[in-house]
C-alpha cells in the first residue's frame, strides 16, 4: 500500500468518527471550559472549513482560507459535513500522485503537500477531541473514538 492510499484509508475512518463525535453536540449550547476557549459549535465548523480547505489546497496546489460564517445551528454544522464528508474519499483516491507527492503554496510558504495533508488530519483529530472533552459538561455523551467510553463500553 503506497502513503496516499494509506491517507485515504486513515482520512475515511476518522471523518466516520469525527461525524459521531459532531453529532453528539447538544443543539444550543455555548459550553465552553474557560473563556478563552471556543464552544463546540465554533469547533465543529473550524473542522468542516478545514477539511475543506485541505482537499481543494491539495487539488489545486493553494491553500486559501476563507471560511463561510458560522452556520446558526449544529444541525447545519452537521449537514455540510455529511454533504462535504460524502465525496471526500474519492476526492482523495482520485488526487493526482504528483499533486500528493508535490508542494503547495501554503499562504505564500511553499510546503510539500503530503506532510501537509498529514499535518491536517491530526489537527482535526486534535480539534475533535477538544470536543469529546465538552460533550459531557455540555449534558451529552462520548462516543466510542479509539475504543470504549465511559457512554460506550
Amino acid at each position: 500500500m503506497d502513503e496516499k492510499a494509506l491517507f485515504v484509508g486513515f482520512w475515511t475512518n476518522e471523518s466516520q468518527t469525527t461525524r459521531k463525535v459532531l453529532s453528539r453536540i447538544p443543539e444550543g449550547s455555548t459550553y465552553k471550559p474557560d473563556p478563552k476557549s471556543r464552544t463546540a459549535h465554533d469547533i465543529a465548523w473550524q473542522i468542516v472549513c478545514e477539511e475543506k480547505m485541505l482537499i481543494e489546497a491539495m487539488e489545486s496546489g493553494v491553500a486559501e482560507w476563507a471560511p463561510p460564517p458560522l452556520p446558526a445551528t449544529m444541525a447545519e454544522v452537521l449537514a455540510s459535513y455529511d454533504a462535504q464528508s460524502a465525496g471526500l474519499p474519492e476526492r482523495w483516491a482520485a488526487l493526482p500522485n504528483e499533486r500528493w507527492t508535490g508542494t503547495m503554496d501554503f499562504f505564500g510558504s511553499i510546503r510539500p503537500a503530503a506532510p501537509m495533508a498529514w499535518s491536517f488530519l491530526f489537527d482535526i483529530v486534535h480539534h475533535r477531541g477538544q470536543i469529546s472533552t465538552y460533550l459531557r459538561p455540555m449534558g451529552s455523551t462520548v462516543p466510542q473514538i479509539y475504543g470504549p467510553s465511559a457512554d460506550e463500553p
